[in-house]
């Protein structure tokens, strides 16, 4: 029997994003304090949230979390004046952001339970 390389390697890639995609989300919603326009650090922690989201934007599609990937582009249409701007959010847009990472948050739990149930 042979072994597919990119079969193999996408697996792979599947099994790190499942891993630590409920993280990522936890990772977002603990820099919320530090994202806002007031906060001393905010630009740095603006970049590395559009980082963390934008992995999930394209990722999550290629390994089967198409739903995900599309919650989590709500939350990185947010993210990316701001991250381009190198400024933090408003008050008006950390609003939308946490109700947009709230629906990544569902989202994601939903695909995660559907994706355990068919490799049991």
């Amino acid at each position: 029997m042979t072994v597919d390389p990119f079969a193999e390697r996408l697996a792979r890639v599947r099994q790190r994003f499942v891993a630590g995609l409920e993280g990522n989300i936890e990772d977002t919603y603990k820099a919320i304090p530090d994202l806002l326009e007031s906060a001393p650090a905010r630009v740095e922690a603006i970049e590395a949230t559009y980082r963390r989201i934008h992995s999930m934007v394209g990722i999550g599609p290629t390994v089967g979390f198409a739903r995900t990937g599309r919650a989590a582009r709500s939350v990185e249409n947010i993210l990316m004046p701001s991250q381009q701007a190198k400024r933090g959010l408003t008050n008006q847009e950390i609003d939308s952001f946490k109700k947009a990472l709230h629906v990544l948050r569902e989202t994601a739990a939903n695909e995660l339970q559907m994706f355990y149930s068919t490799w049991r």
